[in-house]
Formats: C-alpha cells, sequence, structure tokens
C-alpha cells in the first residue's frame, strides 16, 4: 500500500479497550479513519477477515537487535522482519551494542539505520554509564522511548554502579528510565563459588544459581527505593522472580503509577526444569527460575502488580550458545513468537485474549506514553494484526526468519497464527511473505 491508499477490513473479530465485537476497519493515509458494525466504502483494498481476531499491533518495549557492532548475530532490519512476522509492530531497542548507545551522535546513527531498514516502527533508547549524563539530559523525551540503566552486568561501558552516578541519573532525568536490575556483586560471588566447585562440569542447570533470586531483589529494591526517593518515573525490566512482585502497587490506575514493571514471555513459559532439554538455548539474564518463581509471574500480571509483557529478544549464534556454560552469552530469540506464546496461556484458560492485548498493546503505549498506538481507535495509526484463531503450525528451520536461524521453540506446535500484520497502515507481512519495499515510522511520545 502506499500512504495516501485506502484499506477495508472486513468482518473481523476487533479486540480493543477490553471488549471484543465483529466489525469493520477503516483505513486511510496510514491512520484509523472509522470503526463501526458495518462500513460501506470503496478501497484499494478489501481484507475479508471473517474467523479472524483483529488485534491492536504488538509494540515490545525490549529489545536487542545487535545493531551496530555484531551483524553476526543479527541487525535491524533482520529482527525488524521477524516481529512483523510474529504481530509485533513497533519495538524499543537496547543500547548494548558497539559501541554503546552513549552519546546523541550514537542513538541517531541507530534512528538512521532504524529509517533505512526497518520494517516495523521503531525507538531506541538511549544508555546510561557513569559518566555520560550531560549525553542523557540531553535526549528529547519526545522522540526516545527511554534512559537505559544497567544495574547489572553488561556489553561495554554500560555498567552503571557508582552510587553517585545512578543518584545524579534517577535524581535529574525527566523520562522514563527503565532498568535491568541484577546485584553484580552477588552474580560476582556466586560465578566464583560455584566455578571452585565445579569448574569444567559446570552446565546451564547452575544460571539460577549464579544469578539468583536474591541478586534480583537486592538490586529491584535498591532501584525502587532511589525511584521513591527521587520521584523518578522508574520501568523495571524482566521481573523474574516471586520475591520483586511486592516492590509494585495495583492499587491505582496505570496512568497514576511512577514505578511500573514488565515480565517477559520466557521467564512465563520456562522454568528450572527446562535447562536439563534446552540449556544454554534458555540461558538469559536475569535467570529463568524455579517453578516456584515462575508460578508467580503470570497472577502479578493478572492482578496488575506487573504491567506490560514483553521479550527481551536476545539473539546469539548457535555455535556461540553451543560453547560451555561458563562462556556461552546470555539471551534468546523471542521477538518472532510471543504472541503464540502468550496465546498458548489463553488456550489453557489461564489469561483473557484481551487481557494479553491490554498487557502487549494498550498497557506499553500508556506506561510509555506512546503517540497514537496500541489501540485499535479512530485517529489512531493503523498498527494491526490479522490472527487465525485455528491454524496449526510448528516451528521449525524453515519458518523462524531469525537473522540466526534457530529458536528454544523449535518443534513447538502451536494453534493460532498470524496471517497478516499492518503497519503504519501499510500491509508489511501477509501470509508468510514481506514487503521489504516499505518501512515503519519513528515512534514518538506525548511527553
Amino acid at each position: 500500500m502506499k500512504s495516501s491508499s485506502t484499506l477495508l477490513i472486513k468482518g473481523g473479530t476487533i479486540v480493543n479497550r477490553g471488549k471484543r465485537f465483529v466489525g469493520d476497519i477503516y483505513v486511510k493515509n496510514g491512520f484509523i479513519e472509522k470503526i463501526a458494525p458495518s462500513i460501506d466504502r470503496t478501497c484499494d483494498r478489501e481484507i475479508d477477515a471473517t474467523g479472524l481476531y483483529v488485534l491492536p499491533g504488538i509494540i515490545d518495549d525490549q529489545v536487542h537487535f545487535r545493531e551496530p557492532g555484531m551483524p553476526h548475530k543479527a541487525n535491524i532490519g533482520s529482527e525488524a522482519r521477524a516481529a512483523v512476522a510474529g504481530g509485533t509492530t513497533s519495538f524499543m531497542e537496547m543500547p548494548n551494542v558497539k559501541p554503546p548507545t552513549l552519546t546523541q551522535e550514537l542513538l541517531q546513527a541507530k534512528y538512521d539505520i532504524g529509517a533505512a531498514t526497518s520494517i516495523a516502527n521503531y525507538s531506541f533508547y538511549m544508555g546510561a554509564s557513569n559518566d555520560n549524563l550531560d549525553e542523557v539530559m540531553r535526549t528529547d523525551p519526545r522522540t526516545v522511548c527511554g534512559l537505559k540503566i544497567f544495574m547489572g552486568s553488561s556489553t561495554g561501558n554500560m555498567l552503571v554502579d557508582s552510587e553517585k552516578a545512578l543518584e545524579n541519573l534517577f535524581s535529574q532525568v525527566p523520562m522514563l528510565i527503565a532498568t535491568h536490575c541484577e546485584d553484580e556483586q552477588t552474580i560476582r560471588a556466586n560465578t566464583e563459588r560455584l566455578k571452585a566447585i565445579y569448574g569444567e562440569r559446570a552446565t546451564a542447570m547452575l544460571h539460577p544459581i549464579v544469578r539468583n533470586p536474591e541478586g534480583c531483589y537486592l538490586s529491584s529494591s535498591k532501584a525502587v527505593g532511589m525511584a521513591k526517593r527521587f520521584n523518578t518515573r522508574l520501568h523495571i525490566l524482566h521481573i523474574s522472580t516471586a520475591d520483586e512482585i511486592a516492590l509494585f502497587r495495583n492499587d491505582i490506575p496505570l496512568e497514576e503509577k511512577r514505578i511500573t514493571a514488565e515480565v517477559c514471555v520466557h521467564h512465563m513459559t520456562f522454568n528450572s526444569d527446562d535447562y536439563h532439554r534446552l540449556g544454554n538455548q534458555i540461558k538469559c539474564n536475569p535467570a529463568i527460575k524455579g517453578e516456584e518463581h515462575r508460578s508467580h509471574l503470570l497472577p502479578a500480571l493478572l492482578d496488575d502488580r506487573i504491567d506490560v509483557i514483553a521479550t527481551d529478544h536476545a539473539p546469539h549464534t548457535w555455535e556461540e550458545k553451543s560453547g560451555h556454560y561458563w562462556n556461552a552469552p546470555g539471551g534468546l530469540p523471542l521477538v518472532q513468537h510471543s504472541l503464540d506464546m502468550m496465546m498458548r496461556f489463553e488456550q489453557r484458560g489461564e489469561i483473557s485474549l484481551e487481557k494479553i492485548v491490554e498487557k502487549m498493546c494498550h498497557a506499553v503505549a500508556t506506561c510509555y506514553q506512546v503517540d497514537r498506538r496500541g489501540y485499535l481507535d479512530e485517529g489512531y495509526w493503523a498498527d494491526i494484526v490479522l490472527y487465525d484463531p485455528k491454524e496449526e503450525w510448528t516451528v521449525a528451520k524453515d519458518n523462524i526468519h531469525y537473522h540466526v536461524g534457530w529458536s528454544p521453540l523449535e518443534g513447538t506446535k502451536f494453534k493460532g497464527r498470524v496471517k497478516e500484520t499492518i503497519v503504519s497502515g501499510r500491509s508489511s507481512y501477509r501470509n508468510g511473505k514481506f514487503d521489504d519495499s516499505l518501512r515503519g515510522e519513528r515512534v514518538l511520545f506525548d511527553r
């Protein structure tokens, strides 16, 4: 579709703002112009969506697309394709690349890459270090999703472990601060102790002991304490323990929260027993932990102590993941399959589709104050996913779109599949095919 073209989606089951109903959506010039039970207008293309769910495009607030600096793992263009194949129309990408995104010039360079290569809508975090406060303060909250602080190990000069630097950032930065919370001293002590015991006999079974619940809570509670002290807009990423859930509120609306939380699909899906089968494939930071932690995450999402769902998509090559536990990098590719993973919970009666849409679309838009995305509303950008709830399929090499070409979900059978993804009014993915001539839009924010 050209930006000036029109599109009419007919007869789909629209899921939006906690409700579902059969209706039509008319799209013009990239925006939703009308939603009604029946629309009769001429258009450039009409889609018969009978039997399909019509959902808002997913907004993933945490992905690692590895560009610049790690082209053997991924690039913005390749992973954006994987994203739209799974119904993610907008992403927010992390700054721990090579070189790390610690200056405004490096941040702009990533936006230039996104504009040139991303089939999805895009935003990029500014990165924080111990000594780049002046650069951070130059960030425009209207055009950048947030500031990322690694309160735990990361690539390059991105571990913020100076108390003074943290106080300066939490007290001065006016925009959303997203944190990776694991206590570095705890991790280092555990690593040293377990290396002495296990040496080369170590396997991924040790990962939730190396990166244990205590380390997560120690760091998360510190971040929450600082945010309360300075009234910081804090968003803690990838909550993985039962203990951390008590740090968050559900007694006020999301719009009023100053401290919010995210959970990732893999922490809700896997537990420590899965290391026996998948090993380093599911090694990630923070670690996937025992069932006594996993089992608390979905209830906390349902009762709104946890606010949004994301992936922390972090691809590494099969060769890297096949190395010894101590050397294998943490992270796994997930952005193509996040909706599929959540729909398995829905099919088991553990969460409603309306709640999935709330946590993957609406709440992310609200949490980040995204401009006119995340909802199927008149006047909003037409980021739309057509999803067939009946199609059965199996994850396999020939349908994986990640640059690294593998997934920990290979062999998994899903019921339900994305049939078409419309990004900013244009059909970018349809029945397994991409329109690589199209580009997404830069995500903006109402701040």
